[in-house]
């Protein structure tokens, strides 16, 4: 009977396997086999089978157009939202674990509150508050409220790590005499190396798909980012749906580039830091 009982769960939990692949994975091959269809094989065609003559065209379309000022928007504002959230995050982390006082412990409980807050719900105070900063229609108007919303959740990673680190280590830098200064970069943040680049690719893909502070903050054609680029395309190739698809499809590869390049960090960071 238990033989039975464990065939069924392992069955159920294969299903289970198949059913989630098919639903990450047909999206994908969707979008993919539609970006190398012709605008005529799209509307006749089966969706799902190989296109009958694949064709770069619809790359050729968007690369021909504004791709490449939206694709360095996008750069600019993920890059400089990333390393403020870093930077901001790791000695806002160091300070909490190491000074185990009521004020370190009041600051943790205040970015922890911050996970508690909506972006939708202060959107107007944010645009109210860009405008009076005189930074309405610019990039840095979308990296400082990306890189506020993104602390909360950095810290709380980046905390529970820290308090992984032996703290014997830190009590031998300081019979050597070194200072905070010195412990946080020399101890601190090496240690922290794969809980950084787990963080990094986390807030990098919040950020790099962020669509509401674009949308918001901004105005221009000029300072758009490839989320919001991908409606003045619906618009700019009306019905044109490959060639939307083509810049989907560019727009995803820099974010799988980083994520192949920091696999390894990323999965050491998701695993550790968590025991306590």
């Amino acid at each position: 009977m238990s033989t039975l009982v464990a065939t069924l769960r392992r069955t159920a939990a294969g299903g289970a396997t198949l059913l989630w692949t098919a639903l990450v994975v047909v999206p994908l091959y969707w979008v993919v086999v539609t970006s190398l269809r012709g605008r005529a094989d799209f509307t006749t065609g089966n969706p799902l089978a190989l296109p009958g003559r694949p064709s770069l065209d619809n790359y050729r379309t968007v690369l021909d157009g504004e791709f490449t000022t939206y694709l360095l928007n996008s750069v600019i504002v993920t890059v400089a939202t990333v390393a403020i959230v870093i930077v901001v995050a790791l000695m806002a982390a160091f300070s909490i674990v190491r000074h185990t006082n009521p004020w370190s412990r009041l600051t943790f409980r205040l970015y922890l509150l911050g996970l508690a807050i909506p972006l939708q719900a202060v959107i107007i105070p944010v645009y109210l508050l860009i405008i009076r900063m005189r930074m309405y229609d610019s990039l840095l108007a979308i990296v400082l409220p990306s890189a506020a919303f993104a602390l909360p959740v950095t810290v709380m990673i980046l905390v529970s790590f820290l308090r992984d680190i032996p703290r014997s280590l830190f009590e031998a830098m300081v019979v050597d005499g070194a200072g905070d200064w010195r412990m946080l970069f020399s101890l601190a943040a090496p240690m922290a190396r794969p809980a950084l680049v787990t963080v990094a690719v986390y807030d990098g893909l919040q950020v790099w798909n962020g669509f509401l502070f674009p949308l918001i903050l901004t105005q221009s054609g000029d300072k758009a980012v490839l989320p919001l680029a991908l409606t003045l395309y619906r618009g700019e190739f009306g019905i044109n749906v490959p060639a939307t698809m083509a810049a989907v499809v560019l727009s995803t590869l820099p974010m799988l580039v980083v994520f192949v390049l920091a696999r390894r960090q990323l999965v050491a960071g998701l695993t550790a830091g968590f025991s306590k």
